[in-house]
Parts: C-alpha cells; structure tokens; sequence
C-alpha cells in the first residue's frame, strides 16, 4: 500500500463504494475531467480532495455539483480530518447531509484505520515512518480534546495493538505510568510508540512533554521495553521526539 504523502488512507475515500451516480452537471463535462474517469485514468492519487469527496457523495443537489458540495464540506470543516472528525451534529448541519452519509462516512474511515493498523502489523514500524504518521494523524488528528495513546509493538517493530490510555481536557492531561508499562506488560511489548495531540493546533512539544516522555522512557526501561517515539499530532502535522533528538 502506497502511503506516501497520506494518499493511502485518503484515496481510501473511494474503496468499496460505488462511483456511479455523480451529479448530471459532472455527467455533462468533457471525459477527462470527470472525477470518476479521472479515477479510472490516473488513480485516486491525481484527484483532488474535492474531487474524491464527490465521489463519495455521488450525487449533488440543486444548484451545486458534487465536487462543488465537496469543497462545501472542505472549506466548512478545515479539512479532511476535520471532517472526519466531525460530530453526527455537525455533519447534519450542512444542507443535504443526515445520518445515513454520516454512518458511511465513519465506515470508510474506519476502513482506512484499519488497513493503516494492517500496515503497521504486516512490517517493521520504523521502515514505514509514514503509515505510523498517517495513522496517528487519522485517529488523533480531529479529536477536540487531549488524549494519549500508545502502540505496542513486539521484538520485530510490529504493531501488537494500541489503546487510548488517558484522555484530558483540551490543555492538559494526566497521563501515569504505571498504567502505561501495565498495559505494555499486558501485550507482552517490546517496545512502544506514544503519541498525543494538541488541540491547539500547535504541534510544538512542551516542556511537561519533554519530561513526561523522559519519565514513561525510564518506567518502561525497568522492565526492558523499549520507547522508540513519542508523536505529538496536531491537525494533520505530526512531530517526532525522535526525530527531534528528544529521546
């Protein structure tokens, strides 16, 4: 699976729905600007992120193609993780949107989560640095309040799962280590990847980062599990401690 660039969990947006059906208007514009003929033609990668929103919608409304209510969706959320984020509350307060797109919409994420988490437990961790960002993104990205999360990995850098282990408020939250080794003892981890995000929307480690991360590194090391990251994700930008020399 290709991950370059996250276009592997956002071309996602097209896998096991069908692409028939677009709005007349689209059906009425030259072959080779149709979003589904662009698809077939050039992959999921060439589309735009409109483009493959209209696809999943499959169909317009009045006065607005497809791909014209994709961008709707775009520029009202900021963004695809936004918009996967969104509540059902928020995505029924767009015009033509209810329940039944929002449910398909959640599948389809949950699909990209998933063939991400495959990814991950398929080859070593530290060789595919761009579906543990992806994947982090995806699950942290949108999420309006302060969690941390773990995933474990056994002596080959595989994922053996992951688990949300504490959740905040949007500014702080209070994370113990004892319960993370605890949990990493539980699946029998070699080593662990940490992540949390930042609402804020400012990917930039704190302080209280950098000495939570050196404290749950040291906690870990007493009973021989290695911390090989620690990620903080805002938005869709993610930071590595590693990268970084903070570990």
């Amino acid at each position: 699976m290709r991950t370059n660039g996250g276009v592997a969990w956002r071309s996602l947006i097209c896998a096991g729905i069908t692409v028939q059906g677009l709005d007349m208007r689209i059906a009425d514009w030259p072959a080779d600007e149709r979003p589904r003929e662009r698809l077939l033609k050039l992959g999921a990668a060439a589309l735009s992120e409109a483009e493959l929103l209209a696809i999943f919608l499959r169909t317009g409304m009045a006065g607005s193609s497809a791909v014209e209510l994709g961008r709707e969706l775009l520029a009202r959320f900021g963004g695809l993780n936004r918009l996967f984020g969104a509540t059902l509350d928020e995505f029924a307060a767009v015009r033509g949107f209810g329940p039944a797109k929002y449910v398909q919409l959640q599948a389809v994420v949950e699909i990209a989560r998933r063939a991400l988490s495959e990814e991950i437990g398929e080859r070593d961790a530290m060789s595919s640095p761009r579906a543990v960002r992806d994947y982090l993104s995806l699950s942290l990205g949108s999420r309006p309040h302060e969690v941390f999360v773990a995933l474990f990995l056994d002596s080959q850098n595989r994922l053996l799962g992951s688990e949300e282990l504490f959740r905040g408020t949007l500014t702080q939250t209070s994370v113990y280590p004892r319960e993370v080794v605890k949990t990493a003892l539980r699946y029998n981890a070699a080593a662990v990847i940490l992540a949390h995000n930042h609402p804020s929307g400012v990917a930039e480690p704190s302080r209280a980062d950098e000495l939570l991360t050196q404290t749950l590194k040291q906690a870990l090391a007493l009973v021989e599990i290695r911390t090989l990251d620690h990620f903080i994700v805002a938005g869709t930008r993610t930071v590595s401690f590693a990268e970084r020399g903070l570990l």
